[in-house]
C-alpha cells in the first residue's frame, strides 16, 4: 500500500503542476491588463524636474556641461587595447611595488608580501567628456571625465610567524574628474618635461575586500566609513590645488637651453689652392656648430688672395657640449653662380679645455670620409682661436613652473648689452587669397630670420628660437615680424604673397625682461601671430 500511495502522490504532484501551468497561462494571456500603455517617449528637455534628477546622474559629461567633448574614439581605443594595457599595467605594479615592500617589511616583521593574482579585469574605464583648456603659455590642461566600474582581481598574501593571509580586491568602482597640465612644452618628444595631476573634486571609490572567503565590506557601517577614509586621504593629497609632479624629460636637455658660448676668432689660411683659372681665389669662412639651426655665420671676403688674415670673432651659443662640433668651410667666393668649396674641417667641442683660449691650425679637408684618397691632396691651412665659456651652475636659472624665470644671458655677453630672444609660437585664423603655405620672416637691424614652412594650414605651430646678440638694448628698434606663403605650384601668377605683419617696439622688452602676446595681423581680416620676446643680461 505504502509503494502504491507513494506512485499515485508523484502522478498526482505531476498532474497539478501541468494543469497549475496551463491555468496560470491561459490567464496571462486572455485577461492582460488593459491598463498598459507603450511608454511615453519624450524629448529631454520635456522631462519633469523629478525625472530629470533621476537621470542627470547617469548623464555623460559632454551632455550636460557643453565645456566638455565626446571621447568616444577614446574608448574605442581603450576598449581594444585594455587586454595590453592591463598586462603592462600589473607589470608596472609589481616592480614599483616590489622596492618598496622589500624596504618596508623588516619594519613590521613581516616575513613576505607578495602579488597572488593582478589583473584589471576585463572591463576598461570610460571616459565620459574631456575639457581641454587654452592658455598662452607653454602647456596643455586637460580635464577627462573618469568612470571604471571594473572587476579587477588583486589578491596580495601576508606571510608572519610562519601563516599566511590572503586579502582580495574586487568588484572596484573609481569616479573622477582629474586635471592633467601637460608643461612645459619642449622640442623633444614626446613634446613635454613635466605631468602635473590633481582632482578637481572628490573621487568615488567602492571596491569589495574579501579576507578569509568573507567580504569585509558587508560589515555594517564600516563600508561607510572607509569610503570616507578613502576620500579624506586622497583629497588631502591631490586636491586641487595640490599636485603630483611626474617628470618625463630633463628640462634643460628637453628645452635645449644654452650651457656655454663659444667665441670663434678666425685669424687666417694659408696656402690656399686657387679655383679660378684667372687670377686668385676669393676665400671666405663660413662657421657653424652641428645640432644647431642657426644659419651659419660668415667671414667677409678677401679678393685676390691665397694667404687671407680676417682676425674676425664670432660667439656661438653652445647647448650639448659633449655632442656638438664646430664646423668650419672655406668657400671661394664667385660673382655668378655657385661658390666653389675650397676645404674644410671640424673641431669638436669636447676637446677644448673651458674658459682657456686655444690656438689651433687645421689642415684644410675634401670631407670627412676617412677612406675618402682626395683628403691626401694638400688644400691649404686655416688657423683659428677657439674659446669655450661654459656658465657657471648659478648663471643657469632653472625652469619655473610658469616659465617666467628668465634666464641670464651667456657670460662673455658685450657689456651693457643682451640676448634678444624672438620665439615664434604659433598663429590662427591665417587665409590667403590664393595658398595658405605659411613661415614667419624676422627681420632686425637688416639681419632676416626664417621659421620653416608649415603647408597648407591655417593654424600653423612653429615653436622655434631665434637669437640676437647686442651690444646695447634695443631701447630705440622694432621688430618686424610678417608670415609669408609661397607656392611651387607651375603656372601660378602668385607664387608669393604676405598674410600680415606686425611691428613691434622692442622697448617694453628691455623693461619687463619678457613679452608673451598674441598680435593681430596688419592687412589681414582675422590672422593672429603668438610671439614671445625675451631681453636677457648677464647681470
Amino acid at each position: 500500500m505504502g509503494f502504491v500511495s507513494s506512485i499515485l502522490g508523484l502522478f498526482g504532484f505531476g498532474v497539478g503542476i501541468s494543469i497549475g501551468l496551463l491555468v496560470g497561462y491561459f490567464f496571462f494571456i486572455y485577461f492582460e491588463s488593459s491598463d498598459v500603455k507603450d511608454p511615453d517617449i519624450r524629448p529631454l528637455a520635456e522631462q519633469d524636474s523629478e525625472s530629470l534628477q533621476r537621470l542627470l546622474p547617469e548623464l555623460p559629461f559632454w551632455v550636460k556641461n557643453p565645456d566638455f567633448d565626446r571621447v568616444d574614439w577614446l574608448n574605442k581605443f581603450i576598449e581594444y587595447m585594455w587586454p595590453y594595457l592591463d598586462k603592462a599595467i600589473c607589470k608596472t605594479v609589481k616592480d614599483t611595488a616590489a622596492p618598496i615592500i622589500a624596504e618596508q617589511i623588516p619594519k613590521y616583521k613581516i616575513d613576505a608580501v607578495e602579488f597572488e593574482t593582478l589583473t584589471l579585469g576585463s572591463l576598461p574605464p570610460t571616459f565620459q567628456g574631456i575639457k581641454v583648456y587654452s592658455t598662452d603659455e607653454k602647456e596643455l590642461i586637460m580635464e577627462p571625465s573618469l568612470k571604471w566600474a571594473g572587476n579587477p582581481n588583486a589578491t596580495v598574501a601576508v606571510k608572519a610567524f610562519g601563516l599566511k593571509a590572503s586579502a582580495q580586491v574586487v568588484d572596484l568602482q573609481v569616479f573622477a574628474l582629474p586635471r592633467i597640465t601637460m608643461k612645459p612644452l619642449v622640442p623633444s618628444f614626446p613634446c613635454f618635461a613635466n605631468i602635473f595631476v590633481s582632482l578637481m573634486e572628490k573621487p568615488h571609490v567602492d571596491f569589495g575586500l574579501k579576507l578569509l572567503g568573507s567580504d569585509l565590506m558587508s560589515i555594517p557601517g564600516l563600508h561607510q566609513f572607509v569610503q570616507e577614509l578613502i576620500k579624506e586621504q586622497v583629497a588631502n593629497m591631490y586636491l586641487w590645488p595640490r599636485t603630483v609632479d611626474v617628470q618625463i624629460l630633463d628640462i634643460a636637455n628637453a628645452m635645449k637651453r644654452p650651457v656655454g658660448i663659444l667665441t670663434v676668432k678666425v685669424l687666417r689660411a694659408m696656402k690656399l689652392k686657387k679655383k679660378d683659372l684667372l687670377g686668385a681665389s676669393d676665400p671666405y669662412v663660413k662657421l657653424r656648430l652641428t645640432e644647431d639651426k642657426l644659419p651659419s655665420k660668415k667671414t667677409t671676403v678677401k679678393h685676390k688672395n691665397l694667404n687671407p688674415e680676417w682676425n674676425e670673432e664670432f660667439n656661438l651659443v653652445v647647448r650639448f657640449p659633449e655632442a656638438q662640433a664646430l664646423e668650419l668651410h672655406v668657400y671661394d667666393w664667385e660673382q655668378v653662380g655657385k661658390h666653389d668649396k675650397m676645404g674644410m674641417n671640424v673641431v669638436p667641442l669636447k676637446e677644448l679645455p673651458p674658459d682657456e683660449p686655444k690656438t689651433m691650425t687645421l689642415d684644410l679637408l675634401k670631407s670627412l670620409d676617412p677612406n675618402d684618397s682626395q683628403n691626401d691632396k694638400c688644400r691649404g691651412q686655416l688657423e683659428v682661436e677657439l674659446t669655450y665659456k661654459p656658465f657657471k651652475e648659478e648663471d643657469i636659472v632653472k625652469e619655473s613652473d610658469d616659465l617666467g624665470t628668465m634666464e641670464k644671458a651667456p657670460e662673455g655677453t658685450p657689456p651693457g648689452g643682451g640676448l634678444l630672444v624672438v620665439i615664434v609660437h604659433e598663429a590662427q585664423d591665417l587665409e590667403g587669397k590664393h595658398h595658405t603655405n605659411p613661415f614667419v620672416r624676422i627681420l632686425f637691424r637688416g639681419e632676416e630670420r626664417k621659421t620653416k614652412q608649415i603647408k597648407k594650414s591655417k593654424d600653423p605651430r612653429w615653436q622655434e628660437e631665434f637669437q640676437f646678440t647686442l651690444e646695447e638694448p634695443p631701447i630705440n628698434d622694432k621688430l618686424h615680424v610678417e608670415v609669408i606663403s609661397t607656392s611651387k605650384r607651375i603656372g601660378l601668377l602668385h607664387p608669393k604673397e604676405s598674410l600680415g605683419y606686425v611691428v613691434t617696439n622692442l622697448a617694453d622688452v628691455v623693461t619687463n625682461k619678457r613679452i608673451n602676446e598674441k598680435y593681430h595681423l596688419i592687412d589681414s581680416k582675422n590672422g593672429q601671430i603668438q610671439i614671445e620676446l625675451q631681453w636677457r643680461t648677464s647681470s
